[in-house]
């Protein structure tokens, strides 16, 4: 009786071995065709406020309720993030990314991905976290990027901009 039911399980867990080993290496994926590569733009960024914080007079101040009085009466919205990207002097992406949240008060966030030949070029990344003028984050670089290679593009304040990884 309990050879039976080993042989039973045998021919039970026999396919589905096979199955799982076929699947493990078929059908072949690869995320981008083989002579091309992958640019990769990631970015999440909490941007400027909409408007400039304003003092409150003693008058305002005085009709608020004492847990209430602040100073400065500070707007919660922000600007919305505006990205662009451009490859080989050909603009390949512009975005303006409202801010996340009820109010408009949280992070923008931006992911987007651009399937390129591999070899050399000359990449320019600008951004602009306030309400109007110029973009207030620029950088150029051209990079050699091989067939199958991938190229980040992540932003991070901290670090001065713009940072290619890959």
């Amino acid at each position: 009786m309990k050879a039976l039911r080993i042989a039973a399980q045998l021919a039970l867990y026999a396919p589905l071995m096979a199955i799982l080993a076929y699947f493990s290496t078929e059908p072949r994926f690869s995320a981008v065709a083989p002579d091309e590569a992958l640019l990769r733009v990631s970015v999440i960024h909490a941007t400027q406020r909409k408007e400039a914080c304003r003092e409150r007079s003693p008058e305002e101040l005085a009709k608020l309720a004492p847990n209430m009085r602040a100073a400065l009466d500070c707007p919660r919205e922000r600007s919305p993030l505006v990205v662009e990207l451009e490859l080989d002097g050909r603009t390949v992406l512009r975005r303006e990314v409202a801010p996340s949240g009820l109010r408009r008060d949280g992070n923008a966030a931006l992911y987007q991905r651009i399937a390129l030949p591999a070899g050399r070029h000359r990449i320019v990344a600008r951004l602009r976290d306030r309400a109007d003028g110029d973009f207030n984050y620029l950088k150029d670089e051209t990079v050699e990027l091989g067939a199958g290679r991938v190229l980040l593009i992540d932003f991070n304040a901290s670090q001065g901009g713009f940072v290619f990884r890959g």
